[in-house]
């Protein structure tokens, strides 16, 4: 059987609760916007998509050996956006900076994933947190606005101590994330 599957970072109750009321404050605007729900946010480091289940094992495996080389770090979120530009959002975000070590494990895991036989990520990847997906243009203009005005707010920061395998169950009420696997960093992977 397939599982849709991701790796990624979750993200802390406080940042959640941060971003939680700037998305309250964007949804004044009812613009036609898929929201993402505070306890969904995370960031995505590799979508791997239907996902056989006999390759779990493996994929484990390759977290495992990718985790031990890496120490537990900090992320600031900071920022807020669109992808891809203002005149036609889709994507709203939260930025991270200073993501140096977020983008070595990004392509250490894309390099180890291909071996598996997912297909590496063509794009170059730019750290976010989704925050909603733009369905149509109603609304917009607001919150591009309203995005303007926390352009610089720092939402915080994160000590990123594990690496996770993600389920994602599609429901009417939007996706269902279950994790698999809580890989940690460093030390903490160690025997």
């Amino acid at each position: 059987m397939n599982l849709r599957c991701f790796i990624a970072i979750g993200i802390s109750e406080p940042i959640c609760l941060e971003i939680s009321d700037l998305i309250d404050a964007l949804q004044k605007y009812d613009a036609d916007i898929k929201w993402v729900k505070p306890g969904n946010l995370h960031f995505t480091l590799k979508f791997l998509g239907n996902t056989p289940e006999e390759l779990l094992p493996e994929i484990h495996g390759s977290l495992l050996a990718i985790a031990s080389s890496l120490e537990p770090f900090y992320i600031n979120i900071y920022g807020t956006g669109v992808f891809p530009n203002k005149k036609y959002p889709r994507v709203i975000w939260a930025g991270v900076k200073d993501s140096d070590i977020m983008i070595r494990l990004k392509y250490a895991l894309e390099n180890a994933m291909s071996l598996l036989g997912f297909q590496k990520e063509d794009r170059e990847f730019d750290p976010h947190l989704t925050l909603g997906r733009v369905r149509s243009r109603k609304g917009i203009l607001h919150i591009v606005n309203e995005l303007d005005t926390v352009a610089e707010k720092d939402f915080g920061s994160i000590h990123v101590r594990t690496v996770r395998l993600m389920k994602s169950d599609l429901r009417p009420g939007g996706p269902e994330y279950t994790c698999l696997y809580d890989v940690p960093l460093g030390r903490e992977n160690k025997p």
